[in-house]
């Protein structure tokens, strides 16, 4: 058998191939936060806090990591296009993007979980420990240089990473408690590696305001189990999650046409975040299961009162924000074919959810750097996990390199933005018909070890 350096070797060089394509530049969800964070949970509308039994359990509900068996790797990422439309009350209609069809590099995420006697700590069977990276938190829309809000906003960008080093304990057979910390960054490899805000208040003319940070907030979470089957696996789970939302401290410059005019800093205040969540199984058994899971999440950004820039020679530029509450709704459901008889290596999944999210943002302090509204989103997404002697893509032996499984997650989500009519915007710019409309695909790759 493959001796485990060998296995922490090969998720070594998973991480640095995958690599290559993170960057975590997205657009808005709820406020600016960004809900898929997996394939599986995008497929079933993001209702994954109870069920939580693959790696991205990290992120969704840390508690859940207790499930996990072995060492297992997942790694995935989005592909995001759609386009934002202004029909302006005062002059001509703006057109907006992700700067470009797709947003390339896409967003990704990585996670890593060990179940503690994998990692020969026999004595310590209810502990699971992992590491994830995710981007919770992200914007980037662009609009040109010479539109009728160019004086507003040209770009918004907000490259941010979660570092997520995670601990999940198994009080008992039916309660496992998780968590660990949020570490937000930024890295000189993704993108800017900055904040940035630009505007064009003339022709040939670009102001720009930049900063960085590294904050810190923590995450705790429940799984309970009142209910399982002769198999021991899971009929009814309750989820419970609260997510600390930390202070970004940004420092940077202010720059005019590239020039450095002074230095600048500004606060970001993160949400709290809390879940509720229960996944039921109204078949669960050798050959097929199908889940049944409500989410309920409640954003608290009232802390976002402002974005005022302040400058080293004293002059501040005040940019209120006042952001409210914002509940999200999410039902998802998956149907898993166990070994059916024309795939005998394979676990299939079929997958479909929908999304209800109210928006924090007051139309008085609308802003085209963050245009969100109330949406709903409709997704539906596969699942394929490929046990040996079967071959992953037909190609690679599912249990290369000490393998147990490898799986392939696809997703499809639509997010439709209600039309936004700004009338009271203190920017009279800003007032008009606001629609959005976004397409996201996603992919994650999975290895049990």
């Amino acid at each position: 058998m493959i001796s485990f350096f060998a296995r922490v070797s090969l998720a070594c060089l998973l991480v640095c191939v995958f690599s290559f394509t993170f960057y975590p530049e997205t657009v808005f969800g709820e406020g600016f936060r960004i809900l898929d964070q997996s394939a599986s949970a995008t497929g079933q509308g993001a209702a994954f806090s109870a069920q939580a039994d693959d790696p991205s359990a990290l992120h969704y509900n840390p508690a859940g990591m207790t499930q996990l068996q072995g060492i297992q790797f997942s790694t995935g990422t989005l592909l995001i296009g759609g386009n934002i439309e202004l029909k302006s009350a005062v002059g001509p209609n703006v057109d907006g993007d992700l700067g470009g069809t797709i947003a390339n590099p896409p967003p990704s995420t990585f996670y890593l979980t060990a179940h503690l006697p994998a990692l020969g700590l026999s004595n310590l069977p209810n502990w699971t420990v992992g590491l994830g990276v995710t981007s919770p938190f992200a914007l980037q829309v662009e609009y040109p240089d010479d539109s009728l809000i160019a004086p507003i906003s040209t770009k918004a960008s907000l490259p941010l990473i979660d570092i997520k080093p995670t601990l999940a304990y198994k009080l008992n057979d039916y309660i496992s408690i998780g968590g660990g910390l949020d570490i937000y960054t930024f890295a000189s490899f993704l993108g800017e590696g900055q904040a940035e805000l630009q505007q064009s208040p003339a022709p040939g003319f670009n102001l720009e305001a930049n900063g960085t940070d590294t904050a810190l907030g923590f995450n705790v979470s429940v799984l309970w189990t009142p209910l399982r089957n002769t198999e021991e696996k899971p009929l009814l789970n309750l989820g419970f999650v609260y997510r600390n939302g930390a202070d970004l401290d940004l420092d940077g410059e202010f720059l005019a046409n590239g020039a450095l005019v002074a230095d600048a800093s500004t606060t970001i205040e993160l949400p709290d975040v809390y879940t509720w969540a229960v996944a039921a199984w109204p078949v669960r058994n050798a050959q097929r299961e199908w889940k049944i899971e409500v989410d309920v999440e409640y954003a608290d950004w009232t802390d976002f009162k402002n974005l005022d820039l302040k400058l080293s020679n004293g002059a501040v530029i005040p940019n209120p924000r006042n952001y409210g509450d914002a509940w999200i709704f999410m039902v998802g459901t998956e149907f898993k074919a166990l070994s059916p008889p024309a795939l005998p290596q394979w676990d299939v999944s079929l997958r479909a959810g929908y999304v209800r999210s109210e928006t924090p943002v007051p139309s008085r302090e609308f802003d085209p750097s963050n245009p969100d509204a109330d949406y709903n989103a409709f997704s539906t997404g596969v699942g394929f996990m490929c046990h040996a002697p079967g071959k992953f893509l037909g190609i690679l032996p599912c249990d290369s390199l000490g393998a147990k499984a490898m799986g392939l997650d696809l997703a499809y989500q639509i997010l439709l933005y209600q039309t936004r009519d700004i009338s009271n915007n203190r920017q009279p710019l800003l007032n008009g018909e606001w629609d959005t409309t976004l397409h996201v695909g996603a992919l994650s790759f999975r290895v049990n070890f």
